[in-house]
C-alpha cells in the first residue's frame, strides 16, 4: 500500500486535502476517485481539469509513488501577464518596478 495526498483549492486561501491509501501501481485517476472529491464537490468534472503531481503537470494514467501529492488545478480567472500589465498601468510608470525612485 502507498499513501498519497490529494489537494484541491476551490478558492484563494481555501485548501482541501485528503490522504488516501492505494495499492501499488495506482494512478492519478485512482487517487482522485478514492479521495472523496466527488462527495465534497458534487457536479465537478475533475476529469476535465488540469492535474499535477508535486506541481508538475500529470495525466490521469500517471503511476504514483508513496508520499506523492496529487493536485487538482482550477482555471485562472485572469491571465497573470494581463493582471501585471493592469497593475502597472494603475500605479503609473514612476511608481512601479524598476522605474521607482524612493527618496
Amino acid at each position: 500500500m502507498i499513501r498519497v495526498t490529494v489537494a484541491y483549492s476551490p478558492a484563494p486561501r481555501e485548501v482541501h486535502e485528503w490522504i488516501v491509501e492505494l495499492g501499488h501501481g495506482a494512478t492519478v485517476a485512482d487517487a482522485v476517485a478514492a479521495s472523496g472529491l466527488a462527495v465534497a464537490f458534487p457536479g465537478m468534472d475533475w476529469q476535465g481539469m488540469p492535474l499535477g503531481v508535486w506541481g508538475r503537470k500529470a495525466g490521469l494514467q500517471r503511476k504514483l509513488q508513496a508520499q506523492d501529492r496529487v493536485e487538482i488545478y482550477r482555471a485562472l480567472r485572469v491571465d497573470p501577464k494581463i493582471a501585471r500589465r493592469e497593475r502597472f498601468r494603475g500605479q503609473g510608470v514612476r511608481a512601479a518596478g524598476l522605474f521607482n525612485r524612493r527618496r
